[in-house]
């Protein structure tokens, strides 16, 4: 299979599809690569490092799209590369194709076969694409969301950790998961105050098992959000519901209830957000104000440290790559019931089911599609 790697356009992504190694991994099961110029400098690694590997060095994205039977990328497909893409070709990347109608569109109407990163799912339900990459966002989240506490960002002016004689700050996450319990351990570890909610009581035993008397955990319902949210210097949403648009949690009255210089950030952002006041900012802009409070909404939160974060993905996208290339996409999903659920549109047909509910269209069955071809 002839596999290409375009450089990403997302506003401040500097992450990479591809590295050497994968490159080599690919080339030695008897696959052929294209790098564009220039799309592993933001991660730190030179075209000559990707030749060496054995991948060929392409000037430009439309002879990547025109001429690979794969693309591999790191964040969805935007407007100028819709025109790019051709009928049958598979798009492997995250797509968080929920709250995006118009690049779902683009997919269906490019007669593509698009697989997503964030719903290719494991029997347990673990989202192994997705976890090296919230990892990454809840750690970070803690770290923006004190950063911005501070007075020279607008904040508070509030320490997480405190002093001997002043409180500390207060942080609440919302959703326990994998973002959650990296945002938790940072804070943990910068001394705040932690309250974690979920709705998942095994969940929260684990958590309190794990962190011991590090945090609280409080079961998720309005009334438990609304208590913390108005306490809290620092809250961070982190729920996912896999494919589907991310609930919001968090109301604009909730935020008018915090103090000024509060901060919220919201990892749900790639899925919709989860806080009522929340819309996607970047990497160069990314904070915007609501009632006196500063929100982090930047879509591609791993993308700022982008070389940890190149080689934390491509470490578990590979191995699904490899398969697709070696048995082709319909017999690799047949054989792993994982992948097929990353399937969110194949040839025309939006097979994802939760993409299909929060966009209000029909679903078709995967399994007829992967059978019939279209």
């Amino acid at each position: 299979m002839l596999i290409g790697v375009p450089t990403e356009i997302k506003n401040s992504e500097n992450r990479v599809g591809l590295v050497p190694a994968g490159v080599s991994l690919l080339k030695r099961a008897g696959h052929e690569v294209m790098v564009q110029v220039g799309a592993g400098l933001g991660s730190g690694i030179s075209d000559q490092e990707f030749a060496e590997a054995g991948a060929e060095m392409v000037e430009g994205a439309p002879e990547i799209y025109g001429r690979a039977e794969m693309i591999i990328k790191v964040k969805e497909p935007l407007p100028p590369e819709y025109g790019l893409i051709r009928k049958g070709q598979i798009i492997y990347a995250y797509l968080h194709l929920a709250p995006d109608p118009a690049q779902t569109r683009a997919l269906v109407d490019s007669g593509c076969i698009a697989v997503a990163y964030e719903t290719i799912q494991l029997p347990d339900g673990s989202l192994p694409l997705l976890t090296p990459m919230s990892e990454v966002a809840g750690r970070m989240a803690t770290q923006v969301g004190a950063s911005y506490l501070t007075k020279s960002h607008g904040g508070i002016g509030t320490l997480l950790g405190g002093v001997p004689g002043v409180e500390r700050g207060v942080v609440t996450i919302i959703g326990g998961g994998v973002v959650g319990s990296n945002a938790a351990k940072i804070a943990v570890g910068m001394g705040a105050r932690v309250y974690l909610l979920d709705l998942n009581p095994q969940r929260l035993a684990y958590l309190e098992d794990i962190f011991g008397n590090g945090i609280e955990t409080v079961m998720s319902n309005h009334k438990n959000i609304e208590r913390l949210v108005a306490a809290s210097d620092l809250v961070i949403g982190s729920v996912l519901i896999p494919g589907a648009k991310a609930p919001w949690l968090v109301s604009r009255r909730m935020i008018k209830a915090m103090r000024p210089g509060s901060v919220v950030v919201d990892v749900a952002i790639d899925q919709g957000g989860c806080f009522e006041t929340s819309h996607p900012t970047t990497h160069q802009d990314p904070v915007f104000l609501v009632d006196g409070v500063i929100h982090y909404c930047v879509a591609n939160i791993p993308g700022d440290v982008a070389r940890t974060s190149t080689f934390a993905l491509t470490n578990v996208t590979l191995r699904y790559a490899l398969a697709i290339a070696d048995h082709g996409l319909e017999k690799a999903a047949a054989q792993d019931p994982a992948l097929a659920k990353g399937i969110n549109v194949y040839m025309g047909k939006v097979t994802c089911p939760g993409v299909a509910q929060a966009l209000g269209c029909e679903c078709a069955d995967l399994d007829s599609c992967l059978a019939s071809g279209a």
